[in-house]
């Protein structure tokens, strides 16, 4: 009988034990499902003003093609993309969104933290620990152009399955497709 009480103890406290660490697993998915999103949502701001920027360029004249693929954008508004998204996942976002470049191409870094906790356990300490994680998200041009493309005078961009045509001398700004067709933005890390 004592060997019966004393084995299901233990058992009783590795089953504990286990729910602990997976409170803590399910924080963590959490805590990464939001960095992810606020990553994104910090890139797809910048992405939205870069596209905005080039149709500046376009009727201010000048090398408009570099903004396809050699700009970086500002992200005037990435930060604030980023806490929103954050806190729609119950999280703060640590900081700002801080620009990087992965593999040549631009984007942004972020690092959240939950607004709850694993909660109570039978490890001590759990009820007040709060999950972290940073994610990364690129801007990647989709749009291929001729090596020999005049910026002055009308382009052919391939962007993936569409095709826009620019005429810098005849360009409404409103012409441009969505930023989507022009740029795509995906996780880097």
């Amino acid at each position: 009988m004592p060997i019966y009480i004393w084995l299901t103890g233990i058992l009783l406290f590795a089953a504990f034990a286990l729910f602990a660490f997976a409170q803590a697993a399910s924080a963590r998915n959490g805590a990464q499902s939001a960095a992810d999103a606020a990553a994104l949502a910090a890139a797809q701001d910048a992405r939205d003003e870069l596209v905005d920027e080039l149709a500046d360029a376009i009727v201010q004249g000048g090398d408009w093609l570099d903004w396809l693929g050699e700009e970086t954008p500002a992200g005037a508004g990435a930060t604030a993309a980023a806490q929103e998204l954050a806190a729609e996942n119950d999280a703060t976002l640590l900081g700002v969104a801080q620009p990087l470049v992965v593999s040549g191409y631009p984007g942004f870094e972020v690092e959240i933290e939950t607004n709850y906790t694993v909660g109570d356990s039978i490890i001590p300490g759990t009820e007040s620990m709060k999950a972290k994680a940073h994610a990364a998200a690129v801007i990647q041009p989709r749009c291929d152009f001729a090596a020999d493309a005049d910026p002055g005078k009308p382009v052919e961009l391939a962007c993936g399955d569409e095709t826009v045509n620019i005429d810098p001398k005849d360009f409404d700004p409103d012409d441009l497709p969505d930023a989507s067709v022009m740029f795509s933005v995906h996780l880097a890390e």
